[in-house]
């Protein structure tokens, strides 16, 4: 799985769930029009300042070459540096849980089960569409608009093959149970070792150069830094195939080819020797993250315990890419999905140069807590740790992956890392039907039907995207901000699930919000739709609403509304829910902490047959803007709106 910037352009948020190409017809009317004003007039201003960069008429946002110095990642005028980006995975490698391919699991099965339904060259098209449409020069561009500074970009190593290794390949991935058919293929890669005929193909042929190069033109035209990221190394740097969609566990530390080398191993240095030589003098890259999440490595897998086979093979990799001359950044990654450093200190690896060394942590499922820390030094990932290393080691640390994850967690995360100066790159720019990413691709089906392919080649294409609004205000707003998630104006409807934007305890509260233990199961929306909050939002069927209602709540949980009162005067209040639990649920409504309205919703047989207009009373209202609070005393109700109707004059509370 699954991290941010310098020179920006200004922020741009759409509405959840509107697609890109509806964003900019609607964004004005459904904020408030002095919300939009100011929000482009400042948002370049106010993203810049919340991430620590600087200001667009300085010179930095133009690329400089990228070094180490001492803890810090600095420009080549010596001032420092903090990436905050974005990942593109699922593109050019895929992964199941990102596409939701269900059962199909890692890419080489996705292949697998389309080899089985249509011919090679159909199968080769499909990648090339999908390729070419998934991450385009307009993600990148409104990436920018959002005020990242860099992507980090997945890639398989066999975007590297020629086509006809490739097919060499794709013969052993349809026979996976079969060790002679594997075994071709790991002697075919010594013969091409030995041969010099690795990576070494007219660039302009090989796919991997031609996607690296469009992307480092699309990020430079926008002063965005790229980082490259061998996510899925030859033979697999884990267990875990969906990252590495290899074909046996581990083999890139053990496989041996007919002489006795570790093959895959020695691939892995020539695939970044070229690497090197390519682009060893180019500033719009970052830095290299020389092997994504290496993981397993450990006495139960028949290796060391100390990671002894992972500095031999960094080591070797550190001296490939300096032999070339290459100065750029090379990223470290520990064991236990890049996290675990035993034997990986600058002191311990075995290189000659220990020059700019980055170390990185990859935080999914920890607590954002400052206090936090685990026993060991090594392991990373908690933000005390991280910086404990830093600071130990004098090298700079980078969050190369950080999501999967709430709202609430991901501004705590950002808080903790900004405040540390520390970078950070979220995982990832998008996925099907979830919450947690940046855009949200509509479902499509199956893969393995051509409608189903065709879906996906259409949605997941830029304009087609839905922006998951909440998740980004989470990522590049100040801790403290609030936001209306519509705009609201009395009388009017308030949908339930269209609460303001902001954190717990600020725009709503909810026992559950954040999870911060890889142990814990359990969704922070047990709804599981349209919002990326702890609280509970489910689809429903109720006329009046949008498809999206409130539930699993409990005593004490609340939600906030930012409204408009152009004109006081008296309101009469309803609330639309349903109550399919044993006792009468019962909900308040505050007006700036005050009490104004109460509701009970009576039980009913069923969710869906007890859908129920309950009033409220008459409410006066001042003009003005206020904040409404909707609480819940008694737990049980799932709830769709919530309205607003004139009754009479205002006798009093407003003007």
């Amino acid at each position: 799985m699954r991290g941010q910037r310098g020179g920006v352009s200004s922020p741009r948020f759409s509405l959840l769930p509107l697609s890109i190409s509806a964003m900019n017809q609607r964004t004005t009317r459904l904020f408030f029009p002095s919300v939009a004003t100011s929000l482009r007039r400042a948002g370049a201003l106010a993203l810049t300042a919340l991430l620590g960069l600087p200001s667009l008429s300085s010179s930095a946002q133009q690329l400089s070459w990228l070094k180490a110095r001492g803890p810090q990642i600095v420009d080549a005028q010596g001032r420092p540096v903090v990436l905050r980006g974005c990942n593109v995975g699922g593109w050019l490698l895929q992964e199941s849980y990102i596409l939701k391919t269900d059962t199909l699991g890692c890419q080489r099965r996705i292949q697998q089960g389309l080899l089985r339904t249509m011919p090679e060259r159909e199968v080769e098209e499909f990648y090339r569409q999908y390729r070419a449409g998934f991450v385009t020069r307009a993600d990148i561009d409104w990436l920018a608009r959002q005020g990242f500074n860099c992507v980090r970009l997945p890639f398989h190593y066999d975007l590297f093959l020629t086509a006809e290794q490739r097919r060499a390949r794709t013969k052993a991935l349809q026979n996976p149970n079969s060790d002679a058919a594997v075994d071709a293929y790991v002697q075919a890669l010594g013969r091409w070792y030995d041969a010099n005929e690795l990576f070494t193909a007219d660039p302009k042929t090989l796919d991997g150069f031609r996607h690296l190069d469009q992307v480092l033109d699309w990020c430079a035209a926008n002063k965005m830094y790229v980082v490259f990221d061998l996510h899925a190394a030859p033979g697999g740097q884990g267990t875990d195939a969906n990252i590495n969609d290899n074909f046996r566990p581990l083999d890139l530390w053990k496989r041996r080819d007919a002489r006795g080398r570790l093959i895959y191993q020695d691939v892995t240095v020539r695939l970044w020797e070229q690497l090197a030589k390519r682009y060893k003098n180019d500033a719009r890259v970052a830095m290299y993250d020389l092997i994504n999440e290496p993981h397993n490595l450990n006495a139960e897998h028949g290796l060391s315990a100390d990671n002894q086979e992972l500095n031999a093979l960094y080591s070797r990799l550190i001296d490939a890419v300096r032999a070339q001359q290459d100065r750029h950044l090379l990223l470290l990654e520990g064991n236990g999905y890049g996290n675990e450093y035993t034997n990986l200190t600058p002191d311990k690896l075995k290189s000659q140069d220990k020059t700019g060394l980055v170390y990185n942590a990859h935080r999914y499922w920890c607590p954002n807590d400052a206090t936090a820390g685990d026993p060991n030094p090594s392991q990373i990932n908690l933000v005390k740790n991280l910086a404990a290393f830093r600071d130990r080691w004098q090298v700079p640390v980078w969050v190369g992956e950080t999501g999967e994850n709430s709202n609430e967690w991901f501004a705590a995360a950002v808080q903790q890392l900004n405040a540390q100066h520390i970078g950070w790159c979220h995982w990832n720019l998008k996925r099907v039907d979830a919450g947690s990413s940046l855009l949200r691709v509509s479902p499509y089906g199956s893969i393995l039907t051509a409608a189903g392919r065709a879906a996906l080649l259409r949605n997941a294409q830029f304009a087609s995207c839905a922006v998951n609004r909440d998740a980004l205000f989470a990522l590049t707003q100040p801790a403290d901000a609030r936001q209306p998630f519509a705009a609201y104006r009395l009388p009017g409807t308030l949908l339930a699930a269209d609460y303001d934007l902001g954190r717990e305890g600020l725009a709503y509260h909810d026992t559950y919000n954040a999870r911060i233990d890889y142990r814990e199961l359990k969704p922070t929306n047990s709804g599981n739709a349209y919002r990326n909050d702890g609280v509970d939002v489910q689809p429903i069927q109720d006329a009046g609403g949008n498809g999206f209602g409130v539930g699993h709540t409990e005593a004490g949980e609340w939600l906030s509304y930012t409204v408009t009162v152009p004109k006081a005067g008296a309101y009469a209040l309803q609330l639309r829910a349903t109550n399919a639990g044993a006792t009468p649920a019962r909900l308040l409504l505050k007006l700036n902490d005050t009490v104004v309205g109460r509701f009970t919703v009576a039980p009913a047989a069923t969710e869906a047959a007890g859908w129920q207009t309950i009033s409220g009373g008459t409410v006066a209202l001042p003009a003005g803007t206020h904040m409404l609070r909707l609480v819940v005393e008694q737990p049980g109700a799932v709830l769709s709106w919530l309205r607003f109707s004139e009754a009479k004059a205002a006798t009093q509370g407003g003007q």
